[in-house]
C-alpha cells in the first residue's frame, strides 16, 4: 500500500459548506501522520450573493501572512481552489477589478480580485464546478480549457478532473501538465460524490492515472476533505493506484520533500 504523507486539497468552514477550523484540520493531519497539509478553500461565485465584494474573501487574503508554516509538526501550505469559469480557461476573479483593500484604502495600482487574493498564496488549484459555460463545447474545446487553466502562473494542480463529467482527452492534458511541471489530481472525495456511482469515477480516475503513467506526468493525491475527520484518508484512491501499479516516483505528494520539490520545479514557490 502506498504511504502518502501529504494532503494537498482540503477545506475549512470558510468554504461555507465545510465544517472544520484550520486548527482542527492541522490537528487531524498530525494525528494521522501527515507531513504536509494544504488548505485550499473555495474561491468561487458559489459562496456569496455579491461575489465582487473583496471583503468576502479577506480570510483568503490574510491567511498566508497569518498562519504558521509549521504547526503541530505539520508543514502547512496556504492556497485556494479557484473555479474555471470559461472555455478560455479563465479563473474566478480575473475579470473583477478591485480598487480598495479590505479596510477601504485605495490601491496605488489597479488589481483584479484574483491577483489580490492569490498574490501571497503558495499555489492555486483550478477546478470545474458549475459546467453551464461548457454546454455544447467539443471534446477539443474542453480539453484546451483545462490546459489553458493550467497555464496560469499560480495554478499548480487541476482539481478533481475525474468527477467533472466533461469529455476530455486525459492524455493531452497529462502531456501538457508534464511539460509545465504541474499536477493532475486524484481526489478521494470524488468517489460516490452527489450520488454518482463509484464505478463512473473509478473508470475516469483510472484513465487519468494510466495517461499520467504513460507520459510521465506527476499527480497529487488529495482527500478534498470538507471536515477534519477525513484528512489524510485516501483508501479508495490508494486502491486505484495499486490496481494500475502506478509509479511511486510520479506521486508528487508522497511526502513533504517530494511535494515541495515539485512545487519548486513548477516555478511557483521555493519552500525547500
Amino acid at each position: 500500500m502506498y504511504d502518502i504523507k501529504c494532503d494537498t486539497h482540503t477545506h475549512t468552514f470558510y468554504s461555507r459548506h465545510a465544517y472544520s477550523t484550520i486548527q482542527e484540520n492541522v490537528r487531524a493531519a498530525a494525528d494521522v501522520g501527515m507531513e504536509l497539509l494544504a488548505s485550499t478553500d473555495h474561491f468561487s461565485a458559489m459562496l456569496w450573493t455579491d461575489p465582487e465584494n473583496l471583503k468576502n474573501y479577506q480570510y483568503l487574503a490574510v491567511a498566508p501572512s497569518t498562519w504558521p508554516r509549521e504547526w503541530m509538526g505539520v508543514t502547512l501550505l496556504c492556497g485556494c481552489e479557484a473555479d474555471i469559469v470559461s472555455l478560455n480557461g479563465d479563473l474566478f476573479g480575473q475579470d473583477i477589478a478591485v480598487s480598495e483593500n479590505i479596510v477601504g484604502d485605495s490601491f496605488n495600482h489597479s488589481s483584479t480580485l484574483y491577483d489580490y487574493i492569490t498574490r501571497k498564496m503558495d499555489y492555486v488549484i483550478a477546478s470545474v464546478h458549475g459546467k453551464a459555460f461548457a454546454n455544447g463545447a467539443s471534446r477539443t474545446e474542453m480539453t484546451d480549457m483545462y490546459i489553458k487553466a493550467l497555464e496560469h502562473e499560480k495554478v499548480f494542480i487541476l482539481g478533481h478532473v475525474g468527477r467533472s463529467g466533461l469529455d476530455v482527452d486525459f492524455k493531452a492534458i497529462a502531456t501538457a501538465a508534464k511539460d509545465m511541471n504541474k499536477l493532475l489530481e486524484v481526489n478521494e472525495h470524488s468517489f460516490g460524490f452527489n450520488g454518482v456511482q463509484d464505478d463512473v469515477t473509478h473508470d475516469r480516475c483510472r484513465d487519468i492515472l494510466l495517461a499520467c503513467a504513460e507520459v510521465g506526468c506527476k499527480i497529487s493525491l488529495a482527500t478534498d476533505a470538507h471536515i477534519s475527520t477525513i484528512i489524510g484518508k485516501f483508501e479508495k484512491s490508494k486502491s486505484l493506484l495499486e490496481e494500475v501499479h502506478f509509479p511511486e516516483e510520479l506521486i508528487a505528494g508522497l511526502n513533504r520533500e517530494t511535494f515541495l520539490r515539485a512545487l519548486k520545479e513548477a516555478g511557483i514557490k521555493d519552500l525547500t
